[in-house]
């Protein structure tokens, strides 16, 4: 059809899944019919009842012999491997608009387009996460589907075929119930008939069922009238025999005082809970934690009995974090997660003043090195009329990483909470180690804290210099951003005397430190 004859709405019904598609997609390449003017209506078993509700309206009455002429023959598409996969894939999202995207793609590909096999593409992207939401659903399915023994046939027509011997004994021997988000049923049966060998088994899902014998496959529509709800195959199965000893065992390896529920839920979802043995019994444990089992670090099974109960603080009771081998490998808090990089420390080991601010600032956070940004230059001025070289001296920060909230575009720093001080302490030590400095100036209430290792008000330190060791001075004043804060007529040049001088300070104790 050219572009100049009139649009033609055509009816491509498809029911066998995408090797039916690829047949009518084919065919309506050789004629040319743009996606547009083709309309893809699905029918036939196993079909989502979503798709066969997309009955258009017939075309004109002018055109019904050409709708109803047989498809002109195939023409031949070569496509890339990786863009055949993603189309298999994506024929599996259950979407009632995915055989008219896909032969969007095709189109495209075969009018020269390759952008569409791109993820920068717009339709590249969607096919993309078609395909990507369509393999998460088959590892869910793999990974909790819950096979229980069964006691008797399962309900539908597959009951009957059971029963007339298609299975080795007249029953499966284990059934099982899942509701997949998209088409994965045949491709998951495969995986399963690997794993089971020759035991028999049914899976049935609301879309259509999966009969192994041992020795072929079964695939059929799932009639909504008779498998509707999991409770009837549950029923069928009450003879499991080792369900009971799942479960005890589930039971007894619950630890209360580990619990994380966020996590629970990110790897077991709770609509899955349904088809799990094991999900009647998670809600009570989780209660049980809350109401106070987090304290005895056990079970209830193990707590009652016979010995003595030690009760055991819950954080003790977490497993304790390994300390990473270097900085930017660091996870001992959440900063890094929404950080730029980790902001070490910077300059000469043989440095005699170490200078320990709050935290990285947002360019800190994108540059890498410590105090390059607005405060960095306050800071740098009072030390050159403090008379002592930035280059001389070892920057760093209690805590290294950026901590900071949004603002538009902006990114506002935020004070870090004393356990993410407390996670940087390791980094901290092992820099006053390296460097060994004769005294310590800090920036901020708190750095102060951070080198004191407790609750300590600045002003209490203010001007006042401390003796940390047998050869480490302390010397406490303001952090640079205060200045820059500060709104009030002569603060901010009160406040960077007040950094001059405690510089100043720590220059003349180092001066004292190296003559003794």
């Amino acid at each position: 059809m050219t572009a100049s004859a009139r649009t033609l709405t055509v009816e491509c019904t498809v029911g066998g899944g995408y090797a039916a598609w690829r047949e009518q997609a084919l065919r309506a390449l050789a004629a040319q019919w743009p996606p547009e003017t083709v309309t893809w209506i699905e029918h036939g078993p196993g079909c989502a009842s979503a798709m066969e509700q997309l009955t258009l309206a017939a075309p004109a009455s002018e055109s019904a012999l050409e709708v109803a002429m047989p498809l002109p023959g195939m023409v031949q598409v070569r496509i890339s491997k990786a863009l055949g996969q993603l189309l298999r894939d994506a024929a599996r999202f259950r979407s009632p608009e995915r055989w008219a995207f896909l032969y969007r793609v095709l189109w495209r590909w075969q009018q020269g387009d390759r952008a569409v096999a791109s993820a920068a593409d717009e339709d590249g992207a969607r096919l993309y996460a078609m395909a990507k939401s369509v393999r998460r659903a088959m590892h869910d399915m793999i990974a909790y589907v819950r096979f229980r023994e069964c006691g008797g046939p399962p309900p539908g027509p597959e009951a009957d075929a059971i029963a007339e011997g298609e299975v080795a004994g007249g029953l499966p021997q284990f059934v099982a119930w899942y509701e997949p988000d998209h088409d994965v049923l045949e491709e998951a049966a495969e995986h399963f008939a690997r794993r089971m060998g020759t035991a028999s088994w049914w899976i049935g899902t609301p879309q259509g069922a999966a009969l192994w014998n041992g020795q072929t496959m079964q695939l059929s529509a799932a009639p909504d009238d008779e498998i509707s709800d999991p409770a009837t195959l549950h029923s069928a199965s009450a003879g499991d025999r080792a369900e009971p000893l799942w479960l005890a065992y589930y039971r007894s390896t619950f630890n209360p005082a580990r619990i994380n529920e966020a996590a629970l839920h990110q790897h077991m979802p709770v609509r899955f809970w349904k088809g799990l043995p094991e999900g009647a019994l998670i809600p009570g444990m989780v209660a049980e934690a809350r109401n106070g089992a987090r304290r005895v670090a056990q079970a209830s099974a193990v707590g009652t009995m016979r010995g003595k109960q030690v009760a055991v603080d819950a954080e003790q009771a977490q497993p304790q974090r390994a300390v990473p081998t270097s900085l930017d490998q660091c996870r001992r808090c959440e900063l890094w997660e929404h950080a730029t990089q980790a902001v070490a420390g910077h300059g000469p080991v043989s440095a005699r003043i170490m200078l320990v601010g709050e935290q990285p600032g947002d360019q800190e956070d994108l540059a890498g090195r410590p105090f390059v940004g607005p405060a960095g230059q306050v800071l740098n001025d009072a030390m050159r009329r403090a008379g002592v070289s930035p280059d001389t001296v070892f920057m760093t920060n209690a805590v290294k990483h950026f901590k900071w909230i949004a603002n538009g575009k902006r990114r506002l720093h935020k004070t870090p909470a004393q356990k993410e001080v407390d996670a940087c302490a390791h980094w901290l030590e092992q820099e006053r180690a390296r460097v060994r400095p004769a005294v310590i100036v800090t920036l901020g209430a708190t750095a102060l804290r951070a080198i004191l290792g407790h609750k300590a008000e600045l002003r209490d330190y203010l001007d006042t210099p401390t003796r940390l060791d047998d050869r480490t001075w302390l010397v406490a004043t303001w952090h640079p951003s205060y200045a820059l804060r500060a709104r009030e007529p002569g603060a901010q040049a009160q406040i960077t005397a007040a950094i001059q001088a405690a510089i100043d300070c720590a220059r003349r104790l180092t001066d004292q430190t190296d003559r003794i």
